[in-house]
């Protein structure tokens, strides 16, 4: 590291990115590339959020497989309780940065979010800026390598009660919402904070884990905001000077 004209030697840790591949009922899906950190979290979490299963206890087992390649999950699942999602397979991987990648039919890229069939809770500003301001003390991870997001779920007066962090911004929403359900929280009673900006997969994937408000620091997509809007979602995103501003 260079400070003026002086240069200094400093240790920096530096985030993992390993590929993680999904196998169900034997059947390999997708694979991701993460941060392999909560793998428990990442199966549960990614199967509800790309509705892969509709419900927690469709899944009959998981299991870890390391490998040097990277890390393999193999999940059975009960056959007659699958999702929408459980024949959207990847051909590809998915890189950090993307949640399409290996996406093999364009009907599968947009799929229509869940609503809520009932009203979310009041959060107000203050709430959210309040988790916007801690949410960085809950993340260790990022505290040592500076390359990784965080998803944190918070209660209605903006306190953080759970945060997951990964190298890719949707792999730490799925680890969060695999973590809520592993400890029969309810994704509807609070709501969701992120380090990252809001794209329309972390729309499809917070409706589809009955998150009821999604704040992201920097601002939706217009498609992000009309499928919030069909999903019954709410959408907040940081602006200048600390102020919050809600898309519905």
């Amino acid at each position: 590291m260079r400070t003026g004209q002086r240069e200094h030697v400093v240790d920096w840790q530096l985030a993992e990115e390993i590929p993680v591949a999904f196998v169900y009922n034997t059947i390999p899906h997708a694979v991701m590339m993460a941060t392999p950190a909560d793998l428990q979290d990442f199966a549960l979490g990614f199967s509800i959020a790309e509705e892969i299963i509709d419900r927690p206890d469709a899944i009959l087992l998981s299991k870890i497989e390391h490998h040097d390649a990277g890390v393999r999950l193999c999940i059975a699942v009960d056959p007659d309780l699958v999702g929408r999602g459980f024949s959207a397979r990847r051909s590809m991987a998915g890189r950090t940065g993307c949640g399409l990648c290996g996406i093999e039919d364009l009907k599968n890229a947009v799929r229509e979010p869940r609503s809520r069939p009932s009203p979310a809770p009041h959060i107000g500003p203050e709430a959210i800026t309040r988790a916007f301001d801690t949410l960085p003390h809950h993340q260790p991870m990022n505290g040592l390598n500076k390359s990784v997001h965080g998803a944190g779920f918070c209660d209605v007066e903006g306190n953080i009660l759970m945060v997951r962090e990964d190298i890719g911004r949707h792999n730490a929403l799925d680890k969060l919402i695999g973590a809520l359900y592993r400890a029969d929280l309810n994704p509807a009673q609070g709501f969701v904070v992120m380090t990252s900006r809001c794209s329309f997969e972390l729309v499809q994937k917070a409706s589809a884990a009955g998150i009821s408000l999604l704040a992201t620091l920097s601002a939706p997509t217009a498609l992000a905001v009309d499928l919030a809007e069909r999903a019954g979602l709410s959408l907040a995103a940081r602006a200048q000077r600390g102020a919050v501003v809600r898309f519905r």
